[in-house]
Order: structure tokens, then sequence, then C-alpha cells
């Protein structure tokens, strides 16, 4: 078969490497980019009298007609014409005869595949921006709904103070806010319109690129057309976006998957996002958010894959970059389906108040108030501190908590311990009392989720 390009070759491609080459398995998912941006680059040829008017209202028709046709079904890409550029081209040619030859007038599949990528990523990014704010409404009616629920935090996975679950799942809101910020910035750098680069150096073809970058609603157009084709950053850069994001799912499974354990007894994951075991009758396994956690890795090998693929590429464009669809295609999938599966389960999680107060009182979470204690007394801190440690210390070894002493007892590591203090360091003073904005306390927590309200609207 004859390819469109071929002029300037004596035989066919080898039927091995033609496959090699080909792209159109994965690439097909341009179709609907690749056919608007060839719309708007025919109307453009058309309005610069670089075609006749009536040859452009012509390709326009046909390519709508094809579009129409590929949404209901009628259309199968052929691996023949190597990617989904040709295979569009070829079925213009077919529809509408020798004027859609005329269509990649003043036009590379270089910068034609710059712009489809930066069309597709666009829809994507703009997806992944609704989903996540599902995922954060979720977080937040949770946090509302728990603004007393007091439980332990933990540093190097020890118990270290006791919070409420509100400010503890807050935080997971703080991350899927940088993401969606990250998106959104990502977002800014992608829409860019690279149209009329063409293969490297432009064209001689009077181009009306700010005409084409209004009609596909691009905000900016390129400066330079080797960069322009050669630049793959955009991509680079939302493959870091959705490792980030990924990264933070699993963070968040993890935690799930420990707080459903036997030995934190601390929540509840529905049915619905568990499945069993083959067997062991007992088991009700977290797979959801286990799959979540696991699918980090495949999300951080498509960047590691593309940055590799880019590192050594001279200027401009190179075969090497047709590499860079499917980590695209695979990343921006992988992240919508697990933002979304993960918000649902979020949802029908039931959590265990009381077992997560007991778990509170245990393990010392209250040991940092017992040295504040002392130093609003008139201790320096770090004698404070060191007192503190020492009651710890007489509680582990007697396998007591330090609301199980009496103050006889604690007089004898500090004289400056008074009745108040079985009321200073109960868990829900240690909570109550840290109104830092960002802490813990019922207040400072609901200014968070009034600002998260705002920001969400």
């Amino acid at each position: 078969m004859k390819k469109l390009w071929g002029g300037r070759f004596e035989s066919e491609l080898d039927e091995f490497a033609a496959g090699f080459n080909s792209s159109i398995s994965f690439d097909y998912k341009l179709y609907k980019q690749d056919i608007l941006g060839s719309i708007a680059h025919a109307k453009m040829l058309g309005k610069q009298d670089i075609i006749p008017k009536e040859d452009s209202e012509k390709i326009v028709l046909g390519l709508e007609e094809i579009l129409a046709e590929i949404e209901h079904g009628k259309v199968e890409f052929s691996p023949d014409n190597e990617d989904i550029h040709m295979n569009i081209e070829k079925l213009l040619i077919e529809k509408i005869g020798e004027t859609g030859k005329k269509l990649h007038t003043g036009r590379s599949r270089n910068d034609q595949v710059a712009l489809d990528t930066r069309m597709w990523l666009k829809d994507e990014i703009s997806e992944i921006c609704i989903s996540l704010k599902t995922l954060m409404k979720a977080i937040v009616e949770i946090a509302e709904n728990n603004l007393d629920t007091i439980m332990p935090s933990y540093t190097h996975l020890q118990k270290a103070q006791p919070t409420t679950l509100a400010h503890y799942i807050m935080a997971y809101f703080e991350m899927f806010k940088r993401d969606l910020l990250r998106f959104e910035d990502c977002l800014e750098r992608v829409d860019y319109m690279p149209l009329g680069a063409g293969a490297l150096c432009s064209t001689t073809y009077p181009l009306d690129r700010e005409y084409v970058k209004e009609l596909l609603g691009f905000s900016e157009i390129t400066d330079n057309s080797m960069d322009t084709v050669s630049d793959r950053d955009y991509i680079l850069e939302f493959l870091f976006a959705g490792s980030t994001c990924q990264m933070h799912l699993s963070r968040f499974s993890e935690e799930i998957i420990l707080w459903s354990t036997n030995e934190f007894g601390m929540v509840k994951i529905s049915d619905g996002f568990s499945t069993g075991s083959s067997i062991m009758p007992q088991k009700k396994n977290a797979d959801i958010a286990e799959l979540v956690r696991g699918k980090s890795g495949r999300v951080y090998g498509n960047l590691i894959s593309l940055l590799t693929t880019m590192k050594g590429l001279p200027l401009a464009y190179n075969k090497d970059m047709q590499e860079d669809k499917e980590p695209m295609f695979d990343t921006a999938a992988t992240i919508k389906t697990s933002i979304t599966v993960f918000a649902k389960m979020l949802r029908t999680l039931e959590f265990d108040k009381q077992k997560m107060f007991d778990s509170a009182g245990k393990g010392f979470t209250n040991a940092t108030d017992l040295a504040d204690y002392l130093v609003k007394k008139g201790l320096e801190f770090r004698n404070a501190h060191e007192v503190s440690g020492k009651v710890v210390l007489h509680c582990e070894k007697n396998n007591l908590a330090i609301l199980d002493l009496n103050l006889y007892t604690l007089k004898g590591f500090s004289p400056l311990f008074e009745e108040d203090v079985f009321e200073e360091v109960s868990l829900q003073t240690c909570v109550s009392k840290r109104l830092v904005y960002g802490g813990p306390s019922k207040k400072s927590v609901m200014q968070h989720i009034e600002r998260a309200r705002k920001y969400l609207v």
C-alpha cells in the first residue's frame, strides 16, 4: 500500500517494520481532537486564500461527516495508514476526492500531533479537576460530621498526640487541593496552540495562527517552531502532577487499610468496596484501597518512561516521541478511575468513634500536654520534658496511663502538679486548647472547613 509520504521511496516498508512503526492502535483516541484541529486548519486555509474557499468548505464538511461516522461506530482505522492523522486524511480523500489532499497544506504531522495531544490533555485535566473536587467535598462532609471524634495521631507510626478525625482527614483535603492547583497550573502550559510550526521551521504560507487559536479555544500560541514540535514538557508536567496525586491517594489508602485491620479496628469498609478470600471464609479484604495504592507504581513508571525517552533527544522532532502517548493515556485513565472509586468508597466508611477515642487514650498521647502544664506552672520546657518522660517511663513499667496516676504520685515527680492537672491533660482538653489556626481544636477545624467550602464553590 502506497504511503501518503512515499514519493521518494522506491520500495514498500518492511511488513514487520510497518507494524512496529504504526501507532494507530493507541493514538486513535485522538480522533476527535485531530478532526477538530483539521477543521480549524482548513477554515484558516480558506480564509487566507491559501486554498479556494469552496475547497475549504468541502474539506470541513467532509471532516464533520467523518467525525459523525466515527462516533457512530461506522469507521474502522487501518494500521496501514500508521497513525490517526494519516487515517483521517485517507478517509477524507476517499470521501471528497483530490480536494482532500489539500488539507495538509502548511502543516506537518509534527505540529499536528502537538496540537492533538494538547487539546486532549486540556479536556482530560478539566475532567480530573472535577473529579478531585468531588473527592474533596466528600472529605469535607466527613470532617463536618466528626469535629468531636477524638483519635490518635501518629509520627513514625507511633502514637503521638490526640487529634480529631476532622483534623486528620482535612490534612488529605490539603493534599488534594495542592493536586488540583498543580493540574490547573499545568493547564496553563498546555494551553498553547502549536499549529503553524510545521515540521520544525514553520512554512512559507501566510498562516493565521491567531485565527486558529481562537477557533480552537487556546489562550496563547507557541513562540518558537523548533521548540513547539520537540516540546513534551506539558505532558511530563501532567505525568508529574498525576504521580503526586496518585501518591496522595496511595497514602490515604494505606491509612484506611491500616485502620480497617483488627489491630486498629477504627473503620469498617462497606461490602461494596471489599472482597473475600477464595480459601479463608472470614476474610474481608480492602482490595479497592489496595488497588488504588498499587496503581501508584504504574503512574510513576509512566513519568520515568517519558523522562527517560526525552533525556537525550536533540532538536527537533524525533520518532522516539511517539512514546509519549501511551504513558499519557494510561496515567489519565488511572488517575480518573482511582479518584472516582476512592471517593465512592470514602463515603461508605463507618468510623468506630469509641474505638478511636479509646485508642487515643493509649500510648501516652497526652505526654506533651503534661510537659506544657509544668511550663505554664513556671518550669523550663526542657526540664518539663524530662519530668514528663519520667512519668511515662513509670507508667510503662506499671502498665498504667497518665490519667491512672493520683496526685500524690505525680507530686513525686514535681511539686508543681496540682489537682487541675487531670483536667488539663484529658484528651478533650488536649484537643480543645490547641486553638492555633491549623490545629485540631473544633474552632480551628471549623475555620478550615469554612475556607475549604469557599474554595470548592
